[in-house]
């Protein structure tokens, strides 16, 4: 798997923002495919300069929710990796916004 298929999109939440700037801990939507080490692999080659010192894996499940009557919504589940980086590594995700 290329690097792009593994790292899907950088998860932004307050609780996340917090990890990253206070324990150096990175949370990104992955493919359910993808192993820890090939996540791993991904952020080395998606940013050089960083190097990864672990990762945890979750499977978020699938949530459902009923509107009205007959119609129910579903939302997919999907698979978060939070990488925790060596010290003195940094992710910029904004980079060259504002």
């Amino acid at each position: 798997m290329h690097w792009r298929e593994v790292i899907r999109r950088p998860v932004v939440t307050e609780k996340s923002n917090i990890l990253a700037s206070e324990v150096n801990q990175y949370t990104f939507v992955v493919d359910p495919r993808a192993n820890k080490i090939q996540i791993k692999q991904a952020i080395e080659l998606a940013w050089p300069e960083v190097t990864v010192d672990k990762v945890r894996v979750a499977i978020m499940p699938a949530k459902r929710a009923r509107r009205w009557r007959r119609m129910a919504t579903r939302k997919a589940g999907w698979k978060k990796a939070i990488v925790t980086l060596a010290p003195g590594s940094r992710i910029d995700l904004f980079e060259g916004v504002g």
